[in-house]
C-alpha cells in the first residue's frame, strides 16, 4: 500500500486504540511493517508540555497541539508539515511531509516561515509488523481511502472519522453514521 493512504477504522472494530480513528500511512514495507499515526486524536497537551524549548521558540511552537499517534512507544514525537524543502523529511503526497530536520523546522516556526496549521505533532505512533496489516486489511478491519494525505490539513480532528466517510460517499456514508454503541440504538 502507498504512503498517504488514509486507514479508516471500521465502526466496530472493537480496538480502544483505533476506535474511530483515521491513521495516514506513513510507511509500508514487506519485510519490515508499516507505520502510521492517528490524525483525530488530540491530546489536551501542548509542545511546551513535553519539550523544553529554547525561549525564543517557545511562543511560536510551545503552544502547538499534541495529538496521540497511536499506542506505540507514546513518549516518542513524530510530525507531519508543508515543507518540501525540510531536509530528510519524506513525501506521502499532496503537499504532505512526514519527518525531517526537526531543529530547523521549529527554527523555520519561529521565525513564522512555518505556522502552526502547517504542521501536526504525535506522541507516539501506529505500528504493525510484516504481514499484520494485510492481515486486518482482509478481515476488513480498515477501509482504505488512496492518495489522501492532504486531508490532514483539511478536516476538523475531532470530526474526521466521520466527515471522510461521508466524503467517500456510497456505503460509506452509512457508516458514518453508525452508532458508538449499537444496543443504545
Amino acid at each position: 500500500m502507498r504512503p498517504g493512504t488514509l486507514l479508516i477504522s471500521q465502526p466496530f472494530l472493537g480496538d480502544p486504540n483505533f476506535e474511530r480513528s483515521v491513521v495516514l500511512l506513513c510507511r509500508d514495507e514487506p519485510e519490515d511493517g508499516s507505520f502510521g499515526l492517528v490524525l483525530n486524536r488530540l491530546t489536551n497537551l501542548t509542545l511546551g508540555d513535553v519539550l523544553d524549548l529554547p525561549t525564543h521558540l517557545a511562543t511560536a511552537a510551545g503552544d502547538l497541539p499534541l495529538y496521540m499517534g497511536g499506542p506505540v512507544e507514546p513518549n516518542t514525537l513524530h510530525y507531519l508539515h508543508r515543507r518540501a524543502d525540510l531536509p530528510g523529511a519524506q513525501d506521502l503526497g499532496q503537499d504532505v511531509y512526514w519527518g525531517g530536520d526537526f531543529e530547523l523546522l521549529l527554527g523555520l516556526l519561529g521565525s513564522g516561515a512555518v505556522t502552526a496549521d502547517e504542521i501536526r505533532l504525535f506522541a507516539g505512533y501506529s505500528g504493525w509488523s510484516a504481514g499484520q496489516l494485510a492481515g486486518e486489511l482482509q478481515g476488513q478491519s480498515w477501509i482504505r481511502h488512496p492518495a489522501s494525505a492532504g486531508k490532514v490539513f483539511t478536516l476538523a480532528s475531532d470530526a474526521f472519522w466521520r466527515d471522510i466517510l461521508r466524503e467517500k460517499g456510497g456505503r460509506f456514508k452509512v457508516l458514518a453514521n453508525y452508532p458508538v454503541d449499537p444496543r443504545l440504538n
